[in-house]
């Protein structure tokens, strides 16, 4: 006998728990899962801290059992700056937890489908995030560790739900993994030196002090490097302030670096400590005890992982080797004793993205873990389209 479910719309104090409490619950035996912050979740679906309702919507659901057991979670949204530059009008699902239940799979995809069919959308993406792509975006499928910060982790066994219910592939996230002390390439080392051996160069790491200035170097190498991409658009003085001042608490000074051509701003790197390590300890409040928790594991040099969380160089520095000679300053403090993080993951880059892929191979990486964005049309006779690639 198939098994009934309910849907149940988030909308209130008790809800709210049973959606942060669920994938406790199911991961409880998980030696790999970090719970994420609660207020990280919950400030994703609360218009006082997204400014993604500023131009979308969004709807979370938890789904029961017969017995009143929560046993399933998922949520809609549709980014209407974003959905309508598809060939079909494109919404997202996402925060996808499930028992390991079919029936249980394709009731919450049902939902989500019905929600965004309803407003107007005629596909959906997933598992997304109601924000920014570099949080909470993509089906692990490869890689199963340590999640990082806001990255997603799930079991292996949602790969077939979201495939035989009809989601394709839309593209391939890589997440690239190097030891800090590790090499470069001869080749690459060699054409990394012609560029800092050329004195128009200048390569250093940020001072907080001076974090005002490198804010606005930040955001026009962005706007020169990230335009192209789908998806992204270009980054307001506002935006970029707003950015840093949230990654202000995390910024070790040695971790960011700079490169500048005749004093123009033309790469950036810009890694932070991967803090997860620590927050598995603090079981997802960040409460008074959470905070003592966080700052003895900081003193304690808990953390000894690096996260390379964005990348870039202006497209007329490009294929220069001006992304190896970063590599090459900043190893010069890595080297040095005392030097905590020995290990260092570059957050996710596309499968679309074969340049920067090829930047991170550059840079001693190697894949190591393996994220999918999936689409689904809800039309199966409209052509399906992958992502496409940037030149």
């Amino acid at each position: 006998m198939e098994k009934k479910f309910s849907i149940t719309e988030v909308t209130d104090r008790k809800s709210r728990k049973e959606f942060l409490m669920l994938p406790v619950r199911l991961y409880k035996n998980d030696p790999n899962w970090i719970r994420p912050l609660d207020r990280d979740i919950e400030r994703l679906f609360d218009p006082r801290y997204n400014k993604f309702f500023h131009h979308g919507t969004c709807i979370r659901w938890i789904m029961k059992d017969e017995q009143g057991t929560t046993v399933g979670r998922v949520a809609a949204f549709i980014d209407r700056k974003q959905a309508f530059k598809y060939d079909q009008p494109t919404g997202g699902m996402g925060f996808f937890e499930c028992i390991e239940d079919e029936n249980a799979a394709v009731t919450l995809f049902n939902t989500c489908k019905k929600w965004l069919r309803e407003n107007g959308m005629e596909a959906m993406d997933g598992p997304i995030n109601f924000g920014e792509r570099n949080q909470w975006w993509g089906l692990l499928v490869d890689g199963f560790t340590e999640p990082n910060y806001c990255t997603p982790y799930n079991f292996k066994y949602y790969q077939k739900f979201f495939e035989d219910y009809g989601f394709r592939v839309y593209f391939k996230q890589y997440t690239y993994h190097r030891e800090v002390k590790g090499g470069l390439l001869k080749v690459v080392h060699k054409k990394a030196e012609k560029v800092l051996t050329n004195s128009d160069y200048a390569f250093r790491h940020i001072r907080k002090k001076d974090l005002e200035q490198y804010t606005e170097d930040f955001r026009t190498i962005y706007n020169k490097g990230w335009i192209k991409h789908t998806g992204v658009n270009e980054m307001s003085d506002l935006q970029a302030k707003i950015m840093m001042k949230k990654l202000r608490p995390m910024l070790d000074d040695r971790l960011v670096w700079f490169a500048y051509y005749k004093d123009e701003p033309v790469a950036f790197f810009i890694m932070l400590p991967e803090i997860n390590q620590i927050l598995k300890y603090v079981k997802g409040k960040m409460n008074l005890r959470g905070k003592i928790i966080y700052q003895y594991h900081k003193m304690k040099g808990t953390c000894h992982k690096a996260l390379g969380i964005l990348f870039g160089v202006v497209p007329e520095h490009q294929g220069k080797g001006v992304e190896s000679a970063l590599v090459i300053a900043f190893s010069k403090i890595a080297y040095s004793p005392g030097f905590p993080y020995t290990d260092l993951e570059m957050t996710w880059i596309g499968d679309f993205h074969p340049k920067m892929m090829h930047v991170a191979e550059q840079m001693g990486g190697s894949i190591y873990k393996t994220h999918i964005t999936y689409r689904y049309l809800f039309n199966p006779e409209a052509e399906f389209k992958r992502a496409p690639v940037i030149e």
